[in-house]
């Protein structure tokens, strides 16, 4: 297939990240997979290839285990980026077997079932405690009142990060994230790399502490955590516990606002919610489709590929698009409707195969608690202002979500 100039997706248009929806439905209309020349990608739009290919071994979210960066017709990254790229390669999401099995192996050792069972109380009491100040306030931005706080403090928690430290944590994974958009700026890469620099040093006397001094903290777990003569080295444990806060809370905080600023322009599924609690569980996995967090996530072709009859060359990128995915009528009936009661939900919002998110349990729970919370103590919560959506496109989210409550 060749080049397409007039494709609607453009990440850079404003139109667009405000609502990219309908461009998606052009793409899906017009071919499985097409190329994008700005980001030199092959975005795939449907559901049923999107989840195809986060099974398939043929793609790699790295491709250093098989080739170089000259063997794979990709220049390395600058010099200059070495601390970002040192703490992103070391994480399990941009690892490919056999390490990815080692490391996952590792951490789940640590981040078990009965470790995200334990948390429950902590993040629905934390819930309650943050939606109590915000009905005392009248309201306030559901995004730093509510959104934020609510997964950091968990992850700071369980990594047994002291409270007095955890206000840097926000701050950080912004900076490295900031990454994760397309084509970013030299600037945007200065602040990832003084972040990942910083962050990493942070960790590292963390974790010196929990050898002298070992808790029941998942940094505890993670130093003691040992299979078939195998430990995590420093490097992946501060890799893991950066991921962990990284996808552990910018997937939360977004769904969250996302979430709501879908609810209050759907009122009638707002009140239907509000009328029946036990909606939550099947609320919680809609919202996650109808406005996904992550909306694309890549992949780099470590064989050829075929897709619809399109050859896609060993050395190419994929950019799945995951917002897409979410919202194919071939899986989803009717997609554009929010449908809160929707029992058939196979949306990818948490990726699929080998990759998929180790901390989707605990993101279930966090957003429950938090919607919980809002429709119990303030039940009569309603907007105050239109919100503004970020530029970025890769992680959606809203600049801040304005309530009152009263």
């Amino acid at each position: 297939m060749a080049a397409r100039s007039d494709l609607a997706f453009d990440p850079w248009d404003p139109a667009f990240v405000a609502d990219p929806y309908p461009a998606y439905a052009e793409l899906r209309a017009r071919g499985r997979v097409h190329y994008y020349e700005p980001t030199d990608q092959w975005l795939v739009p449907h559901h049923a290839d999107v989840s195809a290919l986060l099974r398939e071994r043929r793609l790699g979210r790295t491709y250093q285990h098989r080739f170089t960066h000259e063997d794979f017709g990709r220049t390395a990254p600058p010099p200059e980026h070495e601390p970002f790229h040192t703490l992103n390669d070391h994480g399990m999401l941009d690892l490919e077997p056999p390490d990815h099995t080692r490391i996952r192996r590792l951490v789940s050792k640590a981040f078990t079932p009965r470790t995200v069972e334990r948390l429950t109380p902590y993040v629905r009491g934390l819930a309650d405690d943050l939606v109590s100040r915000l009905v005392e306030a009248g309201g306030g931005d559901l995004l730093t009142d509510v959104a934020e706080p609510l997964p950091v403090a968990v992850i700071a928690e369980m990594l047994g990060v002291p409270e007095a430290d955890r206000a840097q944590l926000r701050p950080w994974s912004a900076d490295i994230c900031g990454m994760y958009e397309l084509n970013p700026s030299q600037e945007t890469a200065r602040q990832a790399v003084r972040a990942s620099v910083e962050f990493s040093a942070y960790l590292r006397e963390l974790i010196a502490l929990r050898r002298k001094e070992p808790g029941e903290d998942l940094v505890s777990g993670l130093i003691a955590a040992y299979d078939e003569g195998d430990r995590l080295t420093e490097q992946e444990m501060i890799s893991t516990c950066v991921l962990l806060l990284n996808a552990g809370h910018e997937a939360t905080v977004n769904a969250t606002v996302n979430g709501w600023w879908a609810l209050f322009r759907h009122p009638d599924q707002l009140a239907a919610l509000r009328a029946d609690h036990g909606l939550v569980p099947s609320a919680v996995e809609e919202l996650m489709r109808y406005d996904t967090p992550l909306q694309l996530f890549e992949r780099w072709v470590l064989d050829d590929i075929e897709i619809d009859g399109t050859s896609i060359p060993r050395g190419a990128e994929v950019a799945m698009l995951f917002g897409s995915a979410n919202h194919d009528p071939a899986v989803f009936t009717d997609p554009e409707s929010l449908d809160l009661t929707r029992a058939d939900n196979p949306h990818i919002s948490f990726s699929a195969g080998i990759h998929y998110c180790i901390g989707a349990p605990l993101a279930r729970i966090e957003l429950a608690a938090s919607m919980t919370a809002l429709l119990e103590k303030a039940p009569t919560l309603r907007l105050a202002a239109e919100p503004e959506r970020k530029p970025n496109f890769v992680i959606r989210g809203l600049e801040g979500l304005s309530v009152e409550v009263g």
